[in-house]
């Protein structure tokens, strides 16, 4: 193409990208000024979370592809810093506005809605003042993992959906090159991920354009179209699809995979810290609070860490001991990670494997829990373009809105590291009665508000998996003493994370002394834990949340047998729990006090009413 049309076709979409932010500053505005003022507090808040609701979809369109919102699927998200400087100024402006609300007079219904909003808001103003869109992608996020998640989850039943999708495929390279502008002003800035985790990154970038276009996994959605489409029409769709990979996505991805290996990787940050970065210990602690919803100091989740480790690893030698094993620590877990009567021979039968446990738990779920989510979910292979540096599992959820089922995620990459052992504990953890439960029942929550049932936070949702790894027991598994100590594994897994991210980015632990602690306390194989441990390098603070989001579950849990004795019924707690949808902890853990005190006063109630004579007054 030459050079004076490439420059046209450039300044066209430079015109055309300034063009929608500019309708998209006019129509936030004229919404933010319709907001009511003389309304009540009520109506003032529901104004405000559904102007919230609205700008958080029509700004990050990819993710309300994911939850079936209408009129947005052919964009993607502004990557522009003009944009990301005009989202900080409208939250901001959205924060204001919900301090100008009379919360107090608020009905109690709507109290936790304006908590969570305000509380939202709040949180992201104040990370404001830390660069996170310098460091748009890493070995474990970004839009080499964005993009074909999100174009496979578009909608695929009409010619239009699929003109849809081709409009999104042609809107990807102006996006390409959005982020590789944050990413080298990241450079300059010396804000990057740390150099040692980006080894895989090219590799995920080329894995996205292969030699043929059927083959990549942007363009899933034209390898089998719907049979009431023409054969003429999947044809023209089909042409168009290759046309633009071959064309502008190849080109585009191969160049952005060359910018990595050239210019990023040789000038990314050497040390693994992230307090190593500009202003990195205030930020750390930014996102440790973040994450975990808890006002705890990186240090004190340090020793909370540390007691956990010694309290899990006292219950793995009592493991060991029934087992009658001849040897030490070390010993066995050798034994576990290199036995071949621990591992499948076939991605076929781990996947088999994976879906009779998921089989097996669903029938017993009644027994725990009063409420079950209509929504249906499947367990898949993480696809082959990520599965190298992917964690061992994780759960996509679902919406009934698009169509969609929730799907647990398996990795089957290098079978010798994904031992049978680990598999109940890993299903029950990321289908059921784990995440798939739990945010299912979220998004079909009643007449609550849409914005709350796109809640994620990780301390809540994340300790909610993590508890429900103990529930395995109940549910009948963990039958043989080695899929339990694979569920002793899993715990002293989230346990070691408090030690080991707030170690390397706050206390000055290397990376090798990282993968050693961790390695010396736990039976994953080596594979799993090195990927852990670049996935806390990258992602600081988040891994935190587990652990701590169990601890709080698990003592509310305990305060509630307590306090109601024989009339504990678990499945009013969990019902009770998950009611909300995901919340918080420092507002979970009053919302469960007040209910603990209500059941407590209703049995007491129950039992006056009981003990006294008919006809005679309890007054």
């Amino acid at each position: 193409m030459p050079l004076f049309v490439k420059q046209t076709l450039f300044a066209t979409v430079l015109l055309a990208a300034a063009q929608v932010a500019a309708m998209e500053n006019r129509a936030f505005d004229r919404a933010f000024a319709a907001l009511p003022k003389r309304e009540s507090a009520g109506v003032q808040l529901k104004a405000l979370q559904d102007l919230r609701y609205r700008w958080l979809m029509e700004t990050f369109p990819g993710w309300a592809t994911y939850q079936g919102y209408p009129g947005v699927n052919h964009r993607w998200t502004d990557a522009s810093p003009e944009a990301v400087q005009r989202r900080r100024e409208q939250t901001r402006r959205l924060l204001a506005a919900s301090r100008q609300l009379d919360a107090d007079q608020l009905p109690a219904a709507q109290q936790l809605d304006y908590q969570l909003l305000y509380q939202d808001l709040l949180t992201e103003v104040k990370g404001f003042q830390f660069p996170d869109h310098l460091m748009p992608v890493s070995h474990m996020d970004g839009i080499q993992r964005q993009v074909p998640s999100v174009l496979n989850s578009m909608p695929r039943n009409t010619e239009a959906d699929y003109q849809t999708i081709l409009a999104r495929l042609e809107k990807l390279p102006r996006l390409i090159r959005q982020t590789q502008d944050l990413m080298r002003r990241g450079l300059e800035q010396k804000i990057t991920p740390p150099q040692i985790t980006l080894r895989d990154l090219p590799g995920q970038i080329r894995a996205l354009i292969p030699a043929e276009p059927e083959d990549s996994p942007l363009l899933k959605a034209f390898a089998k179209m719907p049979s009431g489409m023409s054969a003429a029409q999947q044809r023209r769709l089909r042409e168009r699809a290759h046309s633009l990979y071959r064309e502008t996505l190849v080109p585009a991805w191969q160049g952005m995979a060359e910018f990595v290996e050239r210019e990023y990787i040789p000038g990314a940050r050497v040390g693994i810290a992230f307090t190593d970065m500009p202003d990195g210990l205030r930020w750390y602690t930014h996102k440790v609070r973040q994450n975990t919803t808890t006002s705890l100091s990186p240090e004190e989740i340090h020793r909370i860490g540390l007691g956990e480790v010694r309290r899990i690893r006292a219950e793995m030698d009592r493991i060991i001991e029934k087992t009658g094993f001849d040897g030490d620590f070390e010993a066995f877990t050798d034994f576990l990670r290199h036995d071949p009567r621990f591992y499948h021979s076939s991605r076929e039968d781990l996947m088999r494997g994976y879906r009779d446990i998921a089989k097996r738990i669903d029938g017993e779920l009644p027994a725990l829990f009063g409420r079950l989510p209509r929504l249906p979910y499947g367990v898949k292979r993480i696809p082959s373009y990520a599965e190298k540096s992917q964690t061992t599992a994780y759960y996509m959820p679902g919406s009934n809105k698009a169509g969609r089922a929730g799907v647990f995620f398996a990795n089957t990459y290098n079978l010798p590291s994904r031992p049978i052992w680990e598999m109940e504990a890993l299903t029950v953890h990321e289908a059921m009665p784990g995440h798939h439960l739990q945010i299912a029942l979220a998004q079909e929550l009643e007449d609550v508000h849409p914005l709350r049932r796109l809640s994620g936070y990780t301390a809540f949702v994340e300790g909610w998996g993590l508890y429900s790894e103990s529930l395995g027991y109940d549910l009948g598994l963990y039958k043989d003493p080695y899929s339990e100590f694979g569920a002793l594994t899993y715990d002293m897994w989230r346990a070691v994370r408090l030690v080991v991210d707030t170690g390397m980015h706050e206390l000055g632990w290397s990376r090798e002394q990282a993968i050693e602690y961790f390695k010396n306390n736990s039976a994953k194989p080596l594979h799993d834990i090195t990927v852990e441990i670049d996935r806390y390098l990258v992602w600081p603070g988040q891994a935190l949340a587990y652990k701590l989001g169990q601890l709080k579950i698990r003592e509310l849990r305990a305060e509630a047998e307590q306090a109601l004795g024989e009339g504990f019924d678990i499945r009013d707690f969990h019902d009770q729990l998950l009611g909300a949808g995901a919340i918080p902890l420092n507002l979970l853990e009053p919302r469960m006090n007040q209910w603990i005190e209500i059941q407590g006063a209703a049995a007491a109630q129950d039992q006056s009413t009981a003990t006294t004579p008919t006809g005679v007054s309890s007054s």
